[in-house]
């Protein structure tokens, strides 16, 4: 497994933000929600990032936010869409780029019929109950199921 250390991740993407400035004036990503029987929500971390976080990952020209969600979930954890995901939020990602949006839904309806092996991009993946996530959560996935489950107001920074 080829983890990178974060000061590498640091400059890793300092070197790229130019190219994808210059070549994508706007990124956007979808990240899924998808949440069991028992309520309890799907969560995965990964080689290059530290935390839990939820499955999904960017937008590829001439795809729609919704088939980009389809792709990283099945192709992240196996999960294959039953229906059309809820569009819960859209929220700006300034931290990581000025130019990037995640786009977030809600996936209820969905099958599994394989899990994919661990590997350098998604090293585990696990449900866990919304109300009680891990503690080294994402402070972004903190707040996105303090929104969806807890009720808390949406903000529209990730």
């Amino acid at each position: 497994m080829t983890v990178i250390p974060g000061s590498q991740q640091f400059v890793f993407r300092w070197l790229l933000q130019p190219y994808w400035r210059m070549t994508r004036g706007l990124t956007i990503g979808a990240q899924g929600v998808v949440i069991d029987k028992r309520g309890h929500v799907l969560l995965v971390r990964h080689g290059y990032r530290p935390g839990w976080r939820f499955p999904g990952g960017g937008v590829e020209l001439g795809e729609s936010v919704e088939t980009a969600l389809g792709r990283e979930l099945d192709e992240e954890t196996g999960v294959i869409l039953g229906a059309r995901p809820e569009l819960f939020g859209v929220y700006s990602n300034h931290a990581v780029f000025k130019g990037d949006h995640v786009t977030l839904f809600v996936v209820r309806d969905w099958t599994r019929q394989r899990i994919p092996t661990p590997n350098h991009e998604i090293i585990a993946q696990d449900f866990f109950d919304p109300l009680s996530p891990p503690p080294d959560c994402a402070p972004s996935t903190l707040r996105r199921l303090a929104e969806v489950f807890g009720g808390a107001p949406r903000d529209q920074i990730w």
